[in-house]
C-alpha cells in the first residue's frame, strides 16, 4: 500500500503541483510521514534555497546597475535621475525584505559583492556605449554604502 501511495503522490507532483503541495502539507501536519513524497519535497526545499540566493544576487546586480547609471551616464542623468533614484530605493527595500526573511543570506551578499559589481559594470558599459575599463576595476562603494537607504553617489 505504501508504494502505491508514494507513486500516486509522485504522479500528483507532475500533474497538479498546487494539489501536491497541499497534500504534502496535510501529510506533514498530520505526521503521516510514510505518505510524504520525500524525493520531490527535498528537491523543492533545495530549489527554494537556490531561488532565494538568485533573487538576492539579481537585486544586488540591479542595484549596482542603477548606481552606475546615476554615477556615469551623464547624457541621461538629468532626464532619468529621479527614476533611477526611485529604482535604487526599491532594490534596497527588496534586499532588506529578503534579508529580513532570511538573515543568513547577509554573508552571501558580501560573497557576491564584487561579482555583481562586475556584472553590472559590463551591462552598463554596453548600455552607455563605454568600454569596460571606463569603470573602476573595483567598486568605489562598500556594501554598507550601497545598502544604506540614505546614500546616493
Amino acid at each position: 500500500m505504501k508504494a502505491s501511495v508514494d507513486r500516486s503522490t509522485r504522479i500528483l507532483y507532475d500533474q497538479d503541483y498546487q494539489l501536491w503541495l497541499e497534500e504534502t502539507l496535510k501529510q506533514l501536519r498530520s505526521q503521516e510521514f510514510d505518505q510524504v513524497d520525500w524525493g520531490n519535497l527535498l528537491d523543492e526545499l533545495e530549489s527554494m534555497g537556490k531561488n532565494n540566493r538568485r533573487a538576492v544576487k539579481s537585486l544586488l546586480t540591479r542595484l549596482w546597475e542603477h548606481l552606475l547609471k546615476l554615477s556615469y551616464w551623464e547624457s541621461e542623468r538629468e532626464y532619468n535621475r529621479n527614476k533611477w533614484k526611485s529604482e535604487i530605493t526599491t532594490f534596497r527595500q527588496q534586499i532588506r525584505d529578503e534579508l529580513s526573511d532570511s538573515p543568513s543570506l547577509k554573508p552571501y551578499l558580501a560573497e557576491i559583492f564584487l561579482d555583481t559589481y562586475l556584472d553590472a559594470r559590463k551591462t552598463i558599459g554596453h548600455l552607455i556605449g563605454k568600454p569596460i575599463d571606463f569603470f573602476p576595476d573595483q567598486p568605489l562603494l562598500s556594501l554598507k554604502n550601497i545598502l544604506n537607504e540614505d546614500f546616493l553617489p
